[in-house]
């Protein structure tokens, strides 16, 4: 958990869509390849570069030899800011106009750089000031704190017997997300691993006390933390 003074200025969309990449994936563990921020992205390799020397002479960025590029701390502010108009954004539309779990990251993509702070911490305020997203993602402060929890497991790391409460999905897939709500697996749901099959296997889950099966690809994107 982290204090930062807001942020000033405006930023385009390309510069946020970026910033909010590399946060990303420096919250895995890495400084961001070129590769990397491509494929969080979307978008062929070859037009990372320029981008990201624009971004170090704004001074967004810093680059690590043979590793790939850090947010500074200015660069750090603007992205939690982005992934808080998101992820407000997301609550907002789930809780105060009743949207599926499933629909609202893509109207938040395509909302987030348009609204004003103002609106942000309004449409917060409305909705009780919520911690979390629809999908278990944290929402950062107005000032730039975050609770980012640190070695989540997920379903797929499970023994036979474990028991587990969701905490956090990955949102990024409409039709995952649909799916993962259909069996139950949302934030706050009580899992027990019943059983694993071998090579790959389906796992035998016990949620909230009812028995499903995924595949263990499918259980790799439900974080949890073991109760």
């Amino acid at each position: 958990m982290m204090m930062t003074e807001r942020v000033e200025g405006d930023y385009t969309a390309p510069v946020e869509d970026y910033l909010k990449a590399i946060y990303e994936i420096e919250r895995r563990g890495s400084a961001a390849a070129t590769n990397d921020i491509a494929q969080q992205l979307s978008i062929a390799a070859a037009s990372v570069s320029g981008m990201l020397r624009r971004l170090a002479d704004q001074g967004l960025v810093e680059h690590e030899r043979y590793r790939g590029v850090r947010l500074t701390e200015a660069g750090r502010r603007v992205a939690l800011r982005t992934l808080r108009r998101h992820r407000v954004i997301e609550a907002y539309l789930a809780q105060a106009l009743d949207y599926p779990w499933d629909r609202v990251h893509d109207e938040a993509e395509r909302l987030e750089h348009a609204a004003s702070d103002e609106l942000i911490d309004r449409m917060a305020a409305a909705i009780g000031e919520p911690a979390t997203d629809p999908h278990g993602a944290p929402i950062p402060t107005r000032w730039g704190e975050i609770d980012e929890r640190a070695h989540l497991g997920t379903i797929a790391e499970l023994a036979p017997g474990d028991h587990c409460r969701v905490v956090r999905v990955s949102d990024d897939d409409a039709m995952r997300l649909r799916y993962l709500g259909e069996v139950g697996l949302t934030p706050g749901a009580e899992v027990m691993l019943v059983s694993r099959a071998p090579f790959d296997g389906p796992l035998v889950l016990r949620v909230d006390g009812a028995e499903r099966a995924i595949g263990p690809a499918l259980a790799s994107y439900v974080m949890v933390e073991m109760s």
